[in-house]
């Protein structure tokens, strides 16, 4: 059986070598078309996935502001209409500083970002749904008068947890939040700040937030936000840390303020000090600093900003951008 095979294979060999190499040959050409398809795509959309994302910095969602970092449930929901649109998208922190962005084709990724854990943020009602006028609320409500304006955003949480008492109550808080696709992250438990603390200090607290949310839900934060934009005094410590047998490694540390930040395919990603944009209208220093002011500039300049090219697995940019791409991203990149 032996020899007859060979004499089979050796009398018919260059045929057999033909119907081998032939699907290699349709694979390749096919690989090629598909390629040449997603870069037609990239260029259509103007897609620009090493542009600018704006991150931006909620506290209370109130109706009589009390500070300047207060929004009105009206302003608030201003804003969130004006990014949908402009063709914004809603992403969270933990997609953004991983760089799982899948949004559409021609869209353009926002982080909302909501520090304190205050329940002007979210207060659930006795059926378990978002109380009016809370951020949730109106995040869910313009989702819902926008197809693909995602209700999705980050909040970075202290002890105090929206205003719940008791464990029970925390759990449901971070549960439902959890559940409804929102991002969790710490914000150290006693909103400490930690430029000048020792390194103790500051894994202390750290660790401390990160327990405090652990506890209540099974899902770890995977990014922090600093109390008053401060890095401790060695910048690594906000990203990596143990104290009281707790560790933490996070993909991303934020600060305060106060431009856009860079994509994460980017070599000025820098994840030990991510700027966020505080919300607020072009008034005082917000005039060039603040959240309308800086969207006003990435709708001015949409060469800045990054655009999708609908797929998750590629970082689409034109070709003269390329050296600014990170070195552990140049396998995924498609160049136009």
């Amino acid at each position: 059986m032996l020899s007859l095979a060979v004499v089979a294979l050796t009398a018919c060999g260059h045929e057999d070598a033909k119907i081998v190499a032939q699907p290699a040959k349709q694979k390749q050409a096919s690989a090629q078309e598909a390629h040449k398809a997603a870069v037609a795509r990239a260029a259509k959309v103007k897609a620009n996935e090493l542009g600018q994302i704006p991150v931006i910095m909620y506290h209370r969602i109130v109706a009589k502001p009390a500070v300047s970092d207060d929004r009105t449930p009206q302003q608030f929901r201003t804003e969130l209409e004006r990014l949908a649109r402009e063709g914004y998208v809603p992403i969270t922190a933990r997609e953004y500083t991983t760089g799982k962005i899948s949004i559409p084709a021609g869209r353009h990724p926002v982080v909302l970002t909501f520090d304190d854990s205050s329940p002007s943020q979210l207060t659930l009602d006795g059926t378990g749904q978002p109380k009016p006028d809370t951020a949730v609320a109106i995040l869910q409500d313009v989702a819902r008068k926008n197809p693909g304006f995602r209700p999705v955003a980050t909040f970075y949480v202290i002890r105090d947890m929206f205003g719940t008492f008791g464990p029970e109550a925390q759990a449901q808080t971070l549960g439902w939040l959890r559940d409804n696709g929102y991002d969790i992250g710490n914000h150290t438990r006693d909103h400490v700040n930690l430029r000048g603390r020792s390194k103790q200090q500051v894994s202390d607290q750290i660790a401390a937030g990160h327990k405090l949310i652990t506890s209540l839900i099974k899902d770890a934060p995977v990014t922090l936000a600093l109390p008053y934009g401060n890095q401790p005094s060695t910048k690594d410590w906000a990203l990596h840390g143990e104290a009281g047998g707790v560790k933490y490694d996070y993909s991303g540390v934020f600060l305060a303020g106060y431009t856009p930040g860079a994509s994460p395919f980017s070599k000025d990603f820098d994840p030990l000090g991510i700027p966020r944009i505080r919300a607020m209208d072009k008034v005082g220093d917000c005039a060039r600093f603040c959240s309308t002011a800086w969207l006003d500039w990435l709708n001015a300049h949409p060469d800045e900003r990054y655009t999708s090219d609908g797929d998750v697995k590629t970082v689409a940019y034109p070709k003269f951008k390329g050296p600014y791409v990170a070195k552990r991203f140049t396998s995924y990149t498609l160049p136009y």
